[in-house]
């Protein structure tokens, strides 16, 4: 394929830049997709304008990295980043080059991008592709390659080796040999080991929501990777689980990764828990000896584990700097993941669970519980089976439950603290203790949420806790 199609905005966009006698090149990875035959939506554009021409001849442009050489233009309501032809020299930081020129040609701006399937340009007045790396045939051949010495281009950035990883989970290509080889060198795992703990973040949560995420956490285990940053993580490997029972086949780290597997690809909080969910049996594992049939069998358990894997979690995802609200909400499903729903449940019981776990967070544990049946076995959850049929049963009994809007917290009592002052009861610890008891009885009969009912009630409790 010597040329692709360019979007009409892109042909519109590159008629002010030929006006202005300017060129100008789709590149980057909306090249690539375009080449594999998949929608591209983030565009990025190198031209030989400068920032300072690209914001003459545009109404609307931001200096996003004018360090760089890069802005963004607004143009027919897409956010577009246009950079200037450059070469980079230097990377003591092992990120930022401590030397950006502009260059004169495509070509040399090319020969400074990580791999060959990323130095591809288009031109956006016909779409002619310029190729001097051959990357058109990495594409076809599912290969990541470096352009030009894989040792020194992962010298200049740290994380050029995570991406390549990321790339392979995503794309499902394989990293030319000695690309991957490169990542194992000295230098290379040191210059990994100084990149930022944002930076990883963003690569790993791309690896997570790849189609089979398995694939790239493996690699990151293999190149040591995942030791450097998550290392409560890869401690898992050998920890075993099988025993008689059956219930596991795999050891707590491949668990973690499969279970990550079997999560939904577009839900990251349910797929982050996956992966950590199981994260403190490392710590937990005890072996018991037991006798059946006048044999000495080996039972290994994990008793407490989901509160410990929470616990190492909130500690990961903190120091990979995750937002303080999609680490709580990781954190509580891993908190919660042990549920066991029996048909027996009173409505009470189901109530108890709701609040529990909060209403908003219903679909995503049964989403992870699914999961890690999953990742037991690597078989998933099928329709009518006994795991199927038991989670459905819980959501029907929910969705019961939770059309009775009954009371699912103290605020929801009819009922407050000012109520139960003005019966006579003291400030402090009693009427807090008195509304945990009111909002128990709410929880066993709903009907008991009206005001007279839980005034007479809180009499005789005040009565019972009377000094």
């Amino acid at each position: 394929m010597n040329r692709v199609k360019i979007p009409a905005e892109l042909k519109k966009m590159n008629e002010i830049f030929s006006a202005n006698g300017f060129e100008a090149y789709l590149v980057g990875g909306a090249v690539r997709d375009m080449l594999r035959g998949t929608p591209a939506s983030d565009w990025d554009i190198a031209t030989n304008a400068t920032p300072a021409d690209v914001t003459r001849i545009f109404r609307s442009v931001i200096p996003t990295g004018i360090a760089h050489g890069t802005v963004t233009v607004r143009f027919r309501g897409k956010s577009i980043e246009v950079t200037t032809y450059r070469t980079e020299q230097g990377y003591s930081d092992g990120r930022h080059p401590d030397h950006v020129s502009f260059a004169a040609t495509i070509q040399d701006d090319l020969s400074r991008r990580d791999f060959t399937m990323n130095a591809i340009a288009a031109s956006l007045a016909d779409g002619t592709i310029t190729d001097p790396f051959d990357g058109r045939a990495d594409i076809a051949r599912k290969r990541i390659c470096t352009v030009g010495n894989a040792r020194d281009r992962f010298l200049e950035d740290g994380l050029r080796p995570v991406r390549a990883i990321r790339f392979s989970s995503q794309l499902g290509f394989d990293i030319q040999s000695d690309t991957y080889s490169a990542i194992f060198d000295d230098a290379v795992q040191n210059k990994i080991r100084s990149i930022s703990a944002e930076r990883f973040r963003d690569e790993l949560c791309k690896i997570v929501q790849s189609p089979v995420p398995s694939a790239g956490l493996r690699l990151l285990e293999e190149t040591g990777i995942l030791a450097f940053f998550i290392p409560e993580l890869a401690a898992g490997r050998g920890v075993t689980q099988a025993d008689a029972r059956g219930f596991h086949e795999y050891d707590v780290l491949d668990h973690n990764f499969y279970t990550c597997d079997g999560a939904p690809r577009d839900n990251l909080t349910v797929r982050l828990a996956a992966l950590l969910h199981d994260i403190g049996k490392t710590d937990t594992r005890t072996v018991e000896t037991k006798t059946v049939a006048g044999q000495a069998t080996e039972v290994i358990h994990f008793h407490g584990h989901e509160a410990k894997s929470a616990e190492i979690a909130k500690n990961v995802l903190t120091r990979l700097k995750c937002s303080n609200a999609q680490t709580e909400r990781v954190c509580h499903l891993i908190r919660q993941h042990m549920f066991f729903f029996e048909t027996n449940w009173t409505d009470a019981a189901v109530r108890r669970f709701i609040v529990r776990v909060g209403a908003e967070n219903i679909d995503d544990l049964l989403l992870l519980r699914r999961a890690d049946i999953y990742g037991m076995h690597r078989v998933p959850v099928a329709a009518g089976s006994p795991a199927a049929r038991n989670l459905d049963e819980l959501r029907d009994r929910i969705s019961v439950v939770e059309a009775e809007k009954s009371a699912r917290s103290l605020k929801d009592l009819a009922v407050n603290g000012n109520d139960l002052l003005a019966l006579g009861i003291p400030a402090g610890k009693h009427v807090g203790r008195i509304l945990h008891e009111l909002f128990q009885c709410v929880l066993d009969d709903p009907a008991m949420n009206e005001r007279e009912r839980l005034l007479r009630v809180a009499r005789s409790l005040a009565e019972k806790i009377r000094p």
